[in-house]
Order: structure tokens, then C-alpha cells, then sequence
């Protein structure tokens, strides 16, 4: 059954009274309702504020990264393990083909239901999470094989466990190997981008983000809470932080935005599956062509957080 938040609810009323016709058989009445469907969710998607693009970041429906893998990757494989403590469902690497593209594919994966969300923790991961995609991609890199990267968590898992473990020396271990990995990397956030635990799989020769994402140092709540001790201000939170794909494009944070579907990617998952894969496609072609790409990977790293006055 589909979810519709709080700013979605004429959609819904409009979908019910198209599901009422459709049992009617009534389609002039089906075809009016579709074109005020249409101009509803073009009314309401144009309009939203940055907090309604936070909730559509986290809407249940939203496809996860095990959701895209599925529409995207063909022939796949699954890697698991990171050779010292065990495997960490909260991220998964799976070896396949893109159209032709042999490619790896790291994707932080939240679950769907209560027993699989437990099992992905949630899609936070611990240090062996950020272990195993570096064991993966430096085999990606051995074999010459591209890298997608899918960014969907709200951050790594601070549990003590996680501490003892070296949670802070594996984030930024991931930071240094995969800004000098041999092979292209591309990295795209599909629904949250938390703090560490989204930087970890992001470091890459393009950057993207899908456009009902976000990408933070830090919750929204959390910072609502340090900065007014009142995590209730989620809203002024997330205006001030700038936490938005048009936002962080225009502070040179991010390379590209690639849009979703007229409904957004909750209601159209192939079509916006579709958009990744042609978008990784056209980057990889773009990257392979140039014989410095390392170089100008490093050089845009180096680059983030340079202003002038």
C-alpha cells in the first residue's frame, strides 16, 4: 500500500477517485482525473520547501539501493564479508553488468519491514561495513573494473561496539583510498547522505545526487538540537544547513542533479533506475576519455571548501 505525506494528500484523493472510476469502468471520468493528476503533482513538487524535500528523501516508499541494484545490474554477484570481523548487511557490493559495463556496485541498503531494517541496522554501518566496500572496490580496482557508489544512510552507527572497532579510523581510511583509486568511481546519493557515514562511499570522480535527496554534516535534528537545544526546529534546521541538490550544486559540492520522475522516484522506481544507469553510463564514457582523471579527481577534492572574498 503507498504512503503519501502530509503535502501529498490531494494526490491521494485524486489516485482514490482514478482507482473508483477504473472499478466503474468510467473512462472519461478516469482520463479528466489523470490530466488533474498531472497538474496536481507538478503543482506540489514545484512548490515544495527544503523540509518537504527532506521528507520526500525519507519517504518509505522510496527505492533503496538493493531496489536499484535489482533494475540496474544484470548477471550480479554479491561480495560479501570484510576478512576481519563479519558481514555488515547495512552495505552491500554486488558484481554485475550495466547494459555491456561490467561495473561494482557499493550501496547502503536501509531494509524494508521490521525484521530486514533490524538486519540492515537500519542502513547505518559499522566500521566492517566501510571494511568490506574497500576490500570490494580495491578488487574492482585490481580487475580495472568502474565503480557505482548509491548513498542512502543517516549516518554511520555510533554504537560503542562500533567505536571500539575503529568506526572513526575505517571512514577515514575509505576517504584515502578512494580518492586514489586507479579505476572511475561514481557516486550518487539516492536518498539521505548522513554526515561520515555517507562521505565514506562518496569520494568520487563525479558526485551526484538525485533530486529529492539530501546531503548533511548532520541531521537535521541534530542540529536543531545543538544549536537551539530543541530538536522540534527540525524546519529552520534544514533551511539554514542547505542540505538540497540545488543548494550544494551551487557551492560546487556536488557535480551533477539528475532528475527523477514527474512523480518522484517513490511512485516511478524504473523510470528513476533508468535515469541512474544512463547517468552513470554518460559519466563513465565522459571519465574514461580522460587519461587524467586521477588528477582531476584530487584536484576537486583539494578544491571543496576554497572561497573567495
Amino acid at each position: 500500500m503507498a504512503t503519501y505525506l502530509d503535502f501529498e494528500q490531494r494526490i491521494k484523493t485524486i489516485q482514490d477517485e482514478i482507482e473508483m472510476a477504473n472499478i466503474r469502468g468510467d473512462n472519461a471520468a478516469k482520463d479528466i482525473l489523470e490530466i488533474d493528476l498531472e497538474k496536481e503533482i507538478r503543482s506540489v513538487y514545484s512548490n515544495m520547501n527544503d523540509y518537504q524535500k527532506l521528507q520526500l528523501a525519507r519517504h518509505p516508499d522510496r527505492p533503496y539501493a538493493l531496489d536499484y541494484i535489482d533494475l540496474i545490474l544484470k548477471d550480479s554477484y554479491e561480495i560479501s564479508g570484510d576478512r576481519h570481523f563479519r558481514d555488515d548487511k547495512a552495505i552491500v557490493c554486488f558484481l554485475g553488468k550495466i547494459e555491456e559495463q561490467t561495473v561494482l556496485v557499493i550501496g547502503e541498503e536501509k531494509g524494508r519491514g521490521t525484521k530486514n531494517k533490524l538486519m540492515r541496522n537500519f542502513g547505518m554501518p559499522n566500521p566492517e561495513g566501510y571494511r568490506k566496500a574497500l576490500k570490494a572496490a580495491k578488487f574492482a580496482e585490481k580487475f580495472d573494473i568502474p565503480i557505482l557508489m548509491l548513498v542512502d544512510t543517516a549516518g554511520a552507527y555510533p554504537g560503542l561496539g562500533a567505536e571500539e572497532r575503529g568506526q572513526s579510523e575505517a571512514i577515514a581510511k575509505n576517504l584515502q583510498e578512494f580518492a586514489d583509486l586507479k579505476v572511475p568511481t561514481i557516486s550518487v546519493v539516492i536518498g539521505e547522505g548522513g554526515s561520515g557515514g555517507a562521505l565514506a562511499i562518496a569520494v568520487a570522480d563525479r558526485l551526484a545526487m538525485m533530486q529529492y535527496s539530501i546531503f548533511s554534516v548532520i541531521s537535521p535534528e541534530g542540529c536543531a538540537a545543538i544549536l537551539w537545544n530543541d530538536p522540534s526546529k527540525i524546519e529552520s534546521a534544514t533551511k539554514a544547513m542547505k542540505i538540497t541538490p540545488d543548494d550544494l550544486k551551487r557551492a560546487n559540492l556536488i557535480d551533477d542533479i539528475i532528475l527523477e520522475p514527474s512523480k518522484g522516484a517513490h511512485r516511478d522506481k524504473t523510470s528513476a533506475a533508468r535515469a541512474i544507469k544512463e547517468y552513470f553510463l554518460k559519466s563513465l564514457d565522459e571519465i574514461k576519455k580522460d587519461s587524467k582523471f586521477i588528477q582531476r579527481r584530487y584536484e576537486k577534492l583539494m578544491a571543496y571548501g576554497a572561497f573567495s572574498e
